[in-house]
């Protein structure tokens, strides 16, 4: 590995600790791991891919790894991915993002839910993983992953995830499931700021907010919220429709200590309103979302901070799915789906890196297996 910078994959990777007996050692993890990094990068999305893009540039490879036993098979990649400890792959690639990529700093942190579809295991009783990320909005980037507990779900995950982030600055935006009071204290603790969705999983609190609004809708062009209601208006028009977004924000003291008596959100700045209105020729829709945040009632700044949350959905979620064919991924034995999905992670951080040309991440993926060349500027991205 004495071609690769010094903080490559086999330097941040190389705490892992290999699951294999002495004797089972044909192959070196680092090997396995960079092989199957070189492979994703390439369009490989399963064990047999891997192997077929070894296979056919192991000349290749040999320039840059030992490969005393050649190139692993399928069944060994397979076999050594199902048996790593996903807890320590997820910490050595937090370790690389922060040493190549840096902490997000002052930019908004997306946190939200993936299933994987195909991950599931009905003979074995085996549930479809979900795999909760968080994704720096501005960067481009997986900053960290963690999986939901097999009889859990995302409000213990979630915790779990911001442990492991430095996320000082940072502005943490999460959906309902995310809305607990516990989850807004640890992000204040972190140095963070929050904007959380609420819904009617916080009843009272939720028509609270609800009718706040009202009040203020029915107080315009009083004195009464004067210099108290912060407002914003975005509209965009595209595919037959109009579609208009009103942000308003409510931080007044008097307020906040009405919606929230007891002071159970640590930090809590405003409280937003978001109404999308959306119009075709034949009809027209209205809906309104509610959020809580400790950021300050600057509407342009809480509307901007909001619909940047989406991005993880088309920026990440969609591009999983669609480039990297991430549901379809029968990848499904032990650990393997989970320490498969992080190579992918960082195979996409990589790629969104790369701005030497302009181009979609499919034909990087295809430029990326036609030519070592372009490849290995990929792989350079591993150092800092």
């Amino acid at each position: 590995m004495s071609e690769f910078p010094r903080t490559s994959i086999g330097e941040h990777f190389a705490t892992l600790t290999d699951p294999r007996r002495d004797h089972l050692k044909a192959h070196r993890l680092v090997d396995i791991l960079t092989i199957a990094l070189c492979a994703v990068i390439c369009g490989a999305d399963e064990w047999v891919e891997v192997e077929t893009f070894g296979q056919a540039r192991e000349a290749w490879l040999g320039t840059l790894l030992e490969l005393p036993g050649g190139i692993p098979s399928h069944d060994t990649f397979g076999r050594v991915f199902a048996l790593l400890d996903p807890e320590e792959c997820r910490r050595c690639f937090i370790g690389w993002v922060r040493a190549v990529v840096g902490d997000p700093g002052e930019q908004v942190v997306a946190i939200d839910g993936k299933a994987l579809r195909r991950s599931h295991d009905r003979r074995a009783g085996k549930a479809a993983l979900r795999l909760v990320s968080a994704w720096a909005t501005e960067s481009g980037v997986v900053i960290g992953q963690v999986a939901t507990h097999a009889k859990s779900n995302e409000v213990t995950a979630i915790p779990e995830l911001l442990k492991l982030l430095s996320l000082e600055g940072a502005a943490v935006t999460i959906d309902a499931m995310g809305c607990q009071t516990a989850i807004a204290a640890q992000i204040v603790e972190q140095r963070a700021d929050y904007v959380l969705a609420l819904k009617k999983n916080h009843e009272k609190l939720y028509d609270r907010v609800a009718d706040t609004f009202v009040e203020a809708d029915k107080a315009r062009g009083t004195t009464l919220l004067l210099g108290d209601l912060a407002a914003d208006t975005a509209t965009n028009a595209g595919h037959g429709r109009i579609e208009r977004r009103r942000c308003r924000a409510i931080g007044d003291p008097a307020h906040l200590a009405y919606l929230d008596p007891d002071h159970d959100w640590p930090g809590l700045r405003s409280v937003v309103c978001i109404e999308s209105t959306r119009r075709t020729d034949t009809e027209a829709s209205t809906e309104a979302r509610y959020y809580l945040s400790s950021l300050p009632p600057d509407a342009p700044t809480l509307a901007r901070t909001i619909r940047s949350h989406w991005r993880i959905e088309n920026s990440l979620h969609w591009v999983l799915d669609v480039a990297f064919r991430e549901d379809d991924s029968r990848v499904r034995t032990g650990h393997a789906p989970e320490n498969f999905a992080i190579i992918r992670h960082l195979a996409l951080n990589l790629l969104r890196q790369d701005t030497s040309r302009r181009a979609g991440l499919a034909n990087k993926r295809f430029r990326a297996a036609l030519d070592t060349s372009y490849l290995r500027s990929i792989l350079d991205g591993l150092s800092a």
